[in-house]
């Protein structure tokens, strides 16, 4: 297990999805909760008070209606101290502060929403799951391949301990997103022949402290360490579908490049674009690219993932059009995802509850997820190094990443 022993904070920096100037999540109420009452209350404590965090608290497990806010915990004590003020979670049961998560565990919640610092994933969730307590993870799960194996042996330990852990991602609650891959894995397109990826988007907002321990965590999707990079941060949508798409087997390597030529901003390390090509077995060959600066209306834009196989074609679209073109039997025509967003955590929210109360602990997320959380650190290693990367070397990497968290108050 990781040997952080920290919490991280959601406090400024966390920016809503944003594709072409769409906005793709907003706080706006949100359809689609429960029609009957939920079976008991179940006591919820939010890792994490940023905007982000509070979204979801007040958009989907509030509306749903089995779900009692308990505590929450954030580094920042004024975001914490309003957080609970307009929540109503009394003083005592929040927490700030590197270790404020901890004494939130101490309250003996149900369960933890943890909408946090990537970087700190991997240890929250352990130290939860070690508390007995369920968990609903953030996506990524971690931002070294140290902390994905680590949240992989968490989701088995939770499941040993007939505890709920889910991941969310929400592509996979998509009734469209979950036929189409039926039918891929199905055979419907044939063997996979090559396919093409992207993620392009506009950059993420930071803020304008001075330099400090604290301005750094505010900042925190804009330093690798912290994030994982724009590949693991915020193109693990995209990835995660290509690792879907191939049922879960792994590519074979992956080379390409990466920079950070556009972004004029003198906060973190992370880059701006990513170039890659993975290699999976029978030479199936899959292109990649991200970019997170203005491209000035030109497309692609969006988050988009395609596989064009021996016999048709699998299209996918976050917030677009998913589909298979192939023959008469095989066409499936899908749908628009336009409101996949809002959708896929309505949906995460509902199997998170239903769960816990009936008792269901396979946690059918924990592993695709961690694998996609590699396959992006696959691509970093490989466009930064400049080198290729196999999939074993991944799995053997030890490097974890110094989150450089000197300063900060415990």
């Amino acid at each position: 297990m990781p040997q952080h022993n920290l919490i991280y904070s959601t406090a400024a920096a966390t920016s809503a999805i944003t594709l072409g100037g769409r906005v793709l999540f907003a706080e706006t109420p949100v359809p689609g909760v429960p029609a009957s009452a939920p079976k008991r209350k179940i006591k919820l404590g939010l890792i994490g008070c940023g905007f982000r965090g509070q979204w979801l608290i007040n958009q989907f497990f509030k509306p749903h209606g089995g779900y009692e806010i308990h505590a929450l915990a954030d580094y920042f004590p004024g975001i914490v101290k309003n957080t609970g003020r307009k929540l109503k979670v009394p003083a005592s049961r929040c927490f700030s502060g590197l270790s404020g998560y901890k004494r939130l565990l101490d309250t003996k919640p149900d369960a933890v929403a943890i909408i946090a610092v990537p970087h700190f994933h991997p240890q929250m969730a352990a130290d939860a799951i070690a508390a007995g307590i369920h968990v609903y993870l953030a996506k990524p799960v971690a931002v070294d391949a140290p902390g994905c194996l680590s949240v992989g042996e968490t989701g088995k330990l939770a499941t040993e301990k007939k505890l709920c852990m889910l991941v969310d991602f929400q592509t996979r609650s998509s009734e469209f997103y979950m036929e189409a891959i039926k039918r891929v894995h199905a055979g419907a397109i044939g063997a996979p022949v090559f396919g093409e990826g992207y993620y392009h988007a506009y950059p993420n907002r930071h803020s304008n402290g001075k330099p400090s321990p604290e301005e750094r965590l505010r900042n925190w999707n804009f330093h690798v360490a912290l994030s994982g990079d724009m590949i693991n941060e915020q193109n693990i949508h995209t990835l995660d579908v290509m690792n879907w798409g191939f049922n879960g087997v792994p590519p074979l390597h992956a080379f390409g490049t990466c920079g950070r030529k556009v972004r004029n901003i003198h906060v973190g390390d992370c880059n701006d674009y990513y170039t890659l090509h993975f290699q999976y077995p029978d030479k199936a060959g899959v292109t990649f690219s991200g970019r997170q600066f203005n491209a000035y209306g030109t497309l692609p834009e969006g988050i988009v993932f395609r596989l064009f196989g021996t016999k048709g074609t699998l299209e996918t679209s976050y917030s677009g059009k998913v589909l298979l073109r192939a023959d008469e039997k095989n066409f499936y025509l899908g749908g628009r995802t336009t409101d996949i967003y809002s959708k896929g955590v309505v949906e995460n929210v509902a199997t998170f509850y239903r769960s816990i109360v009936n008792g269901d602990y396979s946690n059918p997320t924990v592993a695709p997820s961690v694998n996609s959380n590699l396959l992006c650190i696959l691509g970093r290693n490989a466009a930064t190094t400049g080198k290729f990367v196999t999939w074993a070397e991944v799995l053997s990497d030890t490097n974890r990443l110094d989150g450089q968290l000197q300063g900060l108050k415990d």
